[in-house]
């Protein structure tokens, strides 16, 4: 069993007892263990049999910036997930969370395609239901721990985000959608319902209601509809004013802007919120509060009276 799965069981056992303030504090500061052994859940045992489906690559470019771009690349498959892609991201979110000056991340799709779900093959292939279970698992921990990265996240939607890829833009804090774009959450007609955690991340995005319009009419979500109900923050429009990835990171670093560790604290607190009841939200933003009082920026700013710039 690796390091981090025997942290999260211990995470798991503690939550579950009497033991208040350590309980409390692991959950504020978990980064997204939804299962582990304690679910009878094996991450090494999964990691091997999807790493037996290879295909495609999920490539990771950090900047000094703090800007960080993850490209979903299996273009001859509209860049769908393969098994391996699958152990990939993983190891990319993995990454990312022990990037100390990390502030901003863009996931993208490669040659003008977001993501069109999971690569039929592994899905053939994982079809009885203990090993789809695993990979149910093995996807929501890693789409729970993209989330919940201390960056501020933008899924870049060109062409089409199907299936798993719809559920994958819902892992991230915003999502942009390019002109012609679609976002479809085609699972009903694979005779199936979202199990990477796209359905209850859908919900808290556009609302049950809506949720379950998209989900039971498989409805094809052009720019228009996504910024209507929510699920869009902007469409990328315009010519010669640089690529999406361009627009999309002139875009975030309005947020990113400022020292990393202040940009940091801020998705923490809004994580904390969203995530935790009131009491324990308000805990973890006094905590975080006094992680930055009296920190560099903090004082930098006092010394410069920037307060109202």
């Amino acid at each position: 069993m690796s390091a981090r799965m025997v942290l999260c069981a211990v995470r798991q056992h503690l939550l579950g007892g009497s033991r208040g303030a350590w309980a409390r504090f692991l959950q504020r500061q978990s980064r997204g263990c939804v299962y582990s052994s304690v679910h009878g859940f094996q991450q090494e045992e999964i990691r091997e049999k999807l790493q037996a489906f290879p295909g495609g690559s999920i490539e990771l470019l950090t900047q000094e910036s703090g800007l960080a771009v993850l490209t979903i690349n299996y273009p001859s498959r509209m860049n769908a997930f393969s098994g391996s892609m699958m152990v990939d991201l993983e190891e990319r979110v993995s990454q990312l969370e022990g990037w100390t000056d990390g502030k901003g991340l863009i996931v993208q799709g490669a040659s003008g395609t977001f993501c069109s779900g999971s690569d039929l093959n592994a899905v053939r292939a994982l079809t009885n239901p203990q090993d789809g279970m695993k990979m149910c698992m093995f996807m929501q921990n890693t789409l729970t721990r993209l989330l919940r990265l201390p960056m501020i996240s933008v899924a870049l939607v060109e062409g089409r985000a199907l299936g798993g890829g719809a559920e994958l833009t819902t892992a991230c804090d915003f999502r942009l959608m390019a002109p012609g774009s679609v976002i479809q959450f085609v699972h009903k007609h694979m005779g199936l319902v979202p199990g990477w955690g796209g359905a209850a991340r859908l919900v808290r995005i556009v609302g049950s209601q809506n949720a379950l319009k998209l989900l039971g009419g498989a409805v094809k979500v052009d720019p228009e509809l996504a910024l209507q109900i929510g699920l869009a923050e902007e469409v990328l429009q315009g010519e010669g004013t640089g690529t999406p990835l361009q627009r999309a990171e002139n875009w975030l670093s309005v947020y990113t802007k400022g020292p990393a560790p202040v940009i940091q604290a801020v998705k923490k607190v809004v994580l904390s919120g969203r995530e935790l009841p009131l009491s324990e939200a308000l805990r973890t933003e006094k905590d975080v509060f006094g992680m930055v009082w009296g920190g560099p920026a903090n004082m930098q700013a006092l010394a410069s009276k920037s307060k109202h710039r």
